[in-house]
């Protein structure tokens, strides 16, 4: 299993107070996984006040994936 932490780390980095990164594992929270249909993993979820702004399953590279986010940043 690869360690993502300092990927993560370099988009809070980037950004801030502007996003919060939470990582669940699907094996561990189940129902969590069950209630937002994730099939795959990984999916990054985009929640903005509550509501769901995007989502997407796949591997990205951390550019592909920032200019991804920051239209809602």
């Amino acid at each position: 299993m690869q360690n993502h932490a300092p990927y993560f780390r370099s988009i809070e980095g980037e950004y801030g107070d502007k996003i919060r990164i939470i990582k669940i594992d699907v094996d561990k929270n189940q129902s969590v996984a069950a209630q937002f249909r994730i099939q795959g993993v990984p999916t990054f979820i985009l929640f903005k006040s509550g509501n769901r702004m995007w989502r997407e399953s796949g591997a990205f590279p951390l550019t592909v994936l920032e200019s991804k986010l920051k239209p809602y940043l």
